[in-house]
């Protein structure tokens, strides 16, 4: 199997491909931010606001297409806060809908192994009646805190490869 590298963070890491999108896009009113610390980390972290209907903050990467049909799992080097967050990918990146696998942060730096196959489509937090994603064609990755509460979060995300 060929390990693809996806992002890799280093302290001089370019992070213009990568995007915040938070809940203003709807109206809402939480507050994120994306940057490389010293460390060599992308540190992920803001506030989540329920205000006038929102409720998420997102980072997103545009990558070049990437086939991952040979490939069987993300997995990511993160360290969170103990709450949940989603992993999401795109196989086009102007699709309307994500593929999308929730997991739980511990707190503590941990590997988050996503089998590529159980990312279920969604749109707008709705599961969608398409099958899940096959890998076929990878343009974006991204990750999102919507937990229908207000809360603080930080994510620290040291890389994201394919196995």
């Amino acid at each position: 199997m060929n390990d693809v590298v996806i992002f890799d963070f280093v302290s001089n890491s370019n992070i213009s491909n990568w995007q915040v999108i938070n809940d203003g896009v709807m109206g809402g009113k939480s507050k994120s931010q994306f940057y490389c610390n010293d460390e060599g980390q992308g540190v992920f972290e803001g506030k989540i606001s329920l205000e006038n209907n929102g409720g998420f903050c997102s980072v997103r990467y545009t990558c070049n297409p990437v086939s991952l049909t040979k490939n069987k799992f993300f997995i990511i080097r993160l360290k969170g806060d103990n709450k949940q967050y989603q992993f999401r990918v795109k196989s086009d990146k102007n699709n309307s809908h994500s593929y999308v696998f929730p997991f739980q942060t511990s707190g503590e730096w941990q590997t988050i192994t996503i089998p590529i196959q159980e990312m279920y489509p969604a749109f707008r937090g709705q599961k969608l009646a398409i099958p899940n994603y096959d890998g076929a064609n990878l343009e974006e990755i991204a990750f999102l805190i919507g937990n229908k509460e207000t809360e603080s979060f930080k994510l620290l995300i040291k890389s994201i490869k394919v196995q």
